[in-house]
């Protein structure tokens, strides 16, 4: 089959590989439909995290079932899933409590020795715990397949954004940065009923989807200057709660100068490029509470389908580019060079 494998930075390559196949008994083979490239997955392209050449790549699929293993009841042949960006048991003490991103069994797409999103097929350890089961004439409508493609990390990792900064009704909500999960945060703070949004970002297209998404303001400036303009927004006191989706020192500063005493941050960038760190004192005279990390997406993926497929979110319009598989090395190109937002790939 086909794959996305990274040989070097800048050095992406779609490549013949061996086809997957069932090793145990709890595996399933999925044929990818839809795929993506996310934003983290930059920090490889760029070199800034090491991958050994000719690593598979890639965290975030849907698809259709090919192959179950013989213990594997959750999902059968023929059925149309999604998979969160890391596989879980479904059992563990983590997962029980919803924690699923530190599964005692769990790991991430892409890593050493396993199948990686961005290919034609994928095994997948631990299907029962991992896939969650789609309807399937879902398979015929690109529109919500684009949709449904979220719930594998974006949707979900903003929706952890935004709990983690204690997005409520009647709460004004900041979210720093205008990326795909950003902006997920912004849809998220307002399905979780937050009185005014206020989005951070320079780039009008991604700035446009944000007010789509439910911002109520937009602060185009960075540093001190955003900050000023927030709290000039917000009767100098800041936000409630604050959204970090970037992932570095700038941006977590930022963050915690725009937060109202008492608020919350809810930070979900990956952390990068961080070299003095953060005053904690500042934090904790202001009363300011950290909370984020790694989103359990797999544990938010039942809340959040029942709204996707009633329509009453629509993550969808984070994809500006589709290409084929052929084409992911240029959307990788695209995404480097900021011209795309979140390229989606078909198969």
């Amino acid at each position: 089959m086909r794959a996305t494998t990274i040989h070097a930075p800048y050095d992406m390559r779609v490549e013949d590989v061996p086809e997957p196949v069932v090793r145990q008994p709890t595996d399933a083979v999925v044929r990818v439909l839809r795929a993506c490239i996310c934003g983290s997955d930059l920090w490889a392209y760029r070199g800034e995290a090491a991958r050994q050449p000719g690593q598979r790549i890639g965290h975030e699929f849907l698809g259709i079932v090919e192959e179950t293993g013989s213990e594997v009841t959750g999902v059968r042949r023929g059925d149309l899933v999604v998979a969160p960006f890391m596989w879980s048991d479904g059992v563990c003490d983590y997962c029980r409590e919803g924690l699923t991103t530190s599964c005692e069994h769990g790991g991430f797409w892409g890593s050493v020795g396993h199948d990686g999103g961005q290919g034609e097929a994928v095994r997948v350890p631990y299907a029962d715990g991992t896939l969650v089961q789609l309807p399937k004439d879902a398979a015929s409508d690109e529109h919500l397949l684009s949709a449904l493609l979220t719930l594998s990390d974006v949707m979900g990792t903003g929706h952890h954004a935004a709990l983690g900064a204690g997005a409520r009704p009647g709460a004004t909500v900041a979210v720093v940065g205008d990326g795909a999960v950003g902006l997920c945060a912004v849809l998220a703070a307002k399905r979780l009923g937050a009185e005014r949004i206020i989005a951070l970002g320079r780039h009008e297209v991604r700035t446009d989807i944000a007010r789509r998404f439910g911002a109520t303001d937009v602060v185009a400036e960075r540093g001190e200057a955003a900050v000023e303009a927030v709290r000039e927004l917000t009767r100098g006191q800041g936000a409630h709660c604050v959204v970090e989706a970037v992932g570095t020192e700038q941006s977590m500063r930022t963050a915690v100068d725009i937060t109202r005493d008492g608020g919350a941050i809810g930070f979900v960038g990956v952390p990068h490029g961080s070299g003095t760190g953060l005053d904690l004192g500042v934090m904790f005279d202001r009363n300011i509470a950290l909370r984020g990390g790694v989103a359990p997406v797999r544990a938010y993926i039942p809340e959040l389908l029942p709204d996707i497929l009633a329509g009453r979110i629509d993550p969808s319009p984070v994809f500006d580019r589709t290409v084929d598989l052929e084409g992911v090395p240029e959307g990788y190109k695209a995404m480097d060079e900021r011209t795309a937002l979140k390229v989606l790939v078909t198969n």
